[in-house]
Formats: structure tokens, sequence, C-alpha cells
């Protein structure tokens, strides 16, 4: 562009002139924004609890399992992601969003309802289409109702939604379990369910009512607004990035190694328990939902408050500093945990384990938003939660379980390929935020200079 007063870099530093909307309603929407993302992740993980019943009925293995827990979620998540941020970056983002809810509490519904394995995977599909609408509306719709020394925490806060929602699946999903039994329910208009099936019908409808909630959400202005209404052509996005290549790269492949690591060790996480340590689906479900409730929250929050604490002090780059203090934070935990031979212990060490795990989930889209100009934000965040969801949700739990059917060739192996597949992906993360950080460091310079 040659009009300097269109430039991103400008607009950004013009947008702290401008006035954000009142702290209390901020903190509203990103309470309505936090319920959808409890949803949203109550929906996608209530699957991993399901494992055994679900590979019995529909005779499939851990790798056919995988992909109905990754492959199938991330599949149209990554592909409807950036013309859905397209959107996002030019349309009503609320609109956008309680369409989404509407679709994927659809749509885990209807996983109740399948009795094939293709039909759980289209399903799924649905799922994920559904949630690739709620990262890019609600990031971009929390950096226009917070400035930008309040954004980390507030993007925490929001981003607890994954480990409040994982950890209701998990307590939802054992109560019902162990409510429900083992014989087929008869529910009105539906006929005969397994447990497994009813479990997806109960939790995916309530969403509907989370969708309507999104009517009493303000769309803001957009604040540092740096292009016409219709958004910013992909080739100019395309342009930006390749400019800052080497600081997307480190930012998009190292959060996504974090969240690799997340995905390949919860989707296991309660099948490792009930074969290696005997316990049922109901237990397993309480116990490690209360810690997800407990210890992911705090992470999120803690991860955003240490970088926003970093760079209140001068320290640039701050999100990437905390991205490698997770990352390493979390391998002995990773390595310890699977190979524990006390159950009790096992519990006690996934503790430091999801609390460093959990840091990516604020700390990503925070890093973001910083990094790139309003009209791109949506866009950017597809572009990261598409290679976020291919590679960590794709991969990560589908590499586990290949190594422990066709390495290892054990069902009983799981926690063994656990404790090489983690902390392999923790290391990865690590060395890329090293070396990003410069990279990062220089991007935010030029954004600050008007040169972009």
């Amino acid at each position: 562009m040659s009009d300097a007063a269109a430039r991103p870099g400008d607009a950004a530093g013009a947008a702290g002139a401008e006035r954000y909307p009142p702290a209390a309603y901020a903190w509203y929407v990103c309470a309505v924004l936090l319920l959808a993302y409890i949803f949203s992740f109550l929906d996608r993980t209530v699957i991993s609890l399901l494992v055994i019943p679900i590979e019995h009925d529909l005779a499939i293995n851990d790798t056919g399992m995988s992909l109905l827990q990754g492959f199938s979620f991330a599949l149209f998540y990554a592909f409807l992601g950036l013309p859905i941020a397209r959107l996002v970056d030019a349309s009503d983002r609320r609109a956008i969003v309680g369409a989404g809810i509407a679709l994927w509490s659809v749509m885990t519904a209807a996983c109740g309802l399948t009795q094939q394995f293709w039909q759980l995977f289209a399903a799924r599909v649905g799922v994920g289409a559904g949630e690739a609408t709620l990262l890019p509306g609600a990031t971009s719709l929390l950096a226009d109702y917070f400035p930008p020394q309040r954004r980390g925490v507030a993007l925490g806060v929001f981003a607890a939604g994954i480990y409040l929602g994982a950890g209701l699946a998990l307590i939802v999903g054992g109560l019902l379990l162990r409510l429900l039994g083992t014989e087929a329910i008869a529910l009105p208009l539906l006929g005969p369910l397994h447990p497994w099936q009813a479990v997806f019908v109960a939790v995916g409808l309530p969403g509907l009512a989370v969708a309507l909630l999104l009517f009493t959400v303000r769309e803001p202005p957009r604040l540092g607004r740096t292009a016409a209404k219709s958004g910013i052509p992909l080739g100019a996005v395309l342009r930006y990035l390749e400019r800052n290549a080497a600081t997307v790269t480190c930012h998009n492949l190292g959060f996504t190694m974090l969240a690799f690591a997340s995905y390949a060790a919860t989707a296991w996480i309660p099948t490792i328990f009930v074969r290696d340590h005997g316990w049922s689906g109901a237990t397993v479900g309480v116990r490690l939902g209360l810690i997800a409730l407990l210890v992911g929250p705090l992470g999120t929050i803690v991860g955003g408050w240490l970088a926003d604490r970093l760079e209140a002090r001068g320290r640039r780059g701050g999100k990437l500093i905390v991205g490698l203090i997770a990352a390493l934070g979390l391998i002995g935990p990773a390595i310890a945990f699977p190979l524990a031979a006390n159950p009790m212990v096992s519990l006690a060490l996934l503790v430091p384990f999801m609390f460093f795990v959990s840091f990516v989930w604020g700390l990503a889209p925070a890093a973001l938003q910083e990094i790139m100009p309003n009209q791109m934000r949506g866009q950017a965040t597809a572009l990261y939660t598409g290679v976020l969801n291919l590679v960590g949700l794709g991969l990560g739990p589908a590499s586990v379980a290949v190594l422990a059917d066709y390495v290892f060739r054990d069902p009983l192996s799981l926690n063994l390929a656990c404790a090489i597949v983690v902390p392999l992906a923790g290391l990865v993360a690590a060395l890329l935020f090293a070396l990003g950080l410069g990279p990062y460091r220089r991007t935010l310079e030029r954004l600050a200079a008007g040169d972009w």
C-alpha cells in the first residue's frame, strides 16, 4: 500500500489512542465467549472417555479411533478456517460465531445417532466445521474489546474454556456412564441407544442455548482498522506473512507442537488408566476431570499473566519466552506420567504436565494479535489454527496409536508410545521458540515503526 494512513503498522500504533468499550462490558463478552469455548471443548473432548465402548461396538482399533478423535475433526476445521476467517475480518463476528455454535451442537448430538464408523466420522467432521468459527471470531472480538496491555490476561481467561470444557466432558461423561450403565437405553423419538450414544446427545443439545446467548453481545467497532470494509485482500495478507516468514513459521509451528503434545496425551490418558490401571470410565472421568478443571485454567491464566508481566518490564516477545518455558517444563512429566506403575503417582504427575501444556491456548492467539494488523487477524488465526488442527489434532492422537498398533503391536503399549511422542513434541517446540524469538522481536519493531 502506498497510503501511509492505511498501513497496518500505523493503525496498530494508532489503536492505542482509540476508545475501547467499557471494561465491565468487555469482561461480560469475554465470559460469553468463554462459555462458548467451554461447550466447544466439552463436545470435542468427550469422545476420549468413550474410546473402549466405541471401539467395541464399531469393531475398530486404536488407529481407527484416532481418526475419529483427531483427523475427522481437524479436516474441515482446517480447510473451512480461512474462508470463515475472511468473513470474520469483514462481517458480523457475532453472527458467524453463533451459527457455528449451533452447527457443532447439532452435529455432536448427531454423533449419538450413528451406527457405523463412517457415519461417526462424518458427524465429527461436522463438529469441526462448526467449531472453525469460534477461535478466529472470538480472538478478533476480544482484540477490539481489550487494549493490548490487558489482552494476555483476557485471552488467557478465554482459553481457560479449553480445560473447563475438557474437564466437564470427563466429569459429566463419567457420571453419565455411571448412571446409564451398560445396557441400551430407549429415548423418546430416538429409540434405543448405547450409553456412549446417549452421552453424545446429552452433551450436544445444550449448546443451542449458548448460540442464542451470542445475540446479547454487541459487535464492537474495529479499532486500528486498516482497509476498506471488505477487508485486506488475501494477496496482501500473504505478502505480509512472507515478509515475516520466520516469525510466523516459528510461532505457528512452535505452538502447534505444544498443541500436538497436548492432543497426543489427552486423547489417550483415559484409555491408559482403564487398560493399564483397571479404572472404570466413570472413575477416570471424575478424577481426570477435576484435575483439568483446576489446573488447566490456572495454566492458561498464569501463562498470559506472566507474558504480560515480562512485556510490561520491557521484555519484547514475552509470549514466546513463556512458550519456551512451557515447552521445557512439560518434558519431564510427559516422560514420567505414562510410565508410572502406581496410578495415583501417574495422576499426580499429570498436574505439572497439564499446567505447562495449557500455556499454549492463551499465548498463541494473544501473540498473533500483536504481530498482525487488525483486518488480518481473523485470517492469520485461521491459518494458524489450520496448521494446529491438521498437525496437532490430526496427527497427535494418531501418532501415539500408530506407534502402539504397528510398531509395538500391543494395545497395552499406549503408555510407552505416549512417553516417546509427547516429550519429543515438547523438545521440538522449545527449539522453534528459541529460533523464533529474534525474528518475532524484529516484526514487533517494524510494526511499531509503521514499516510492514
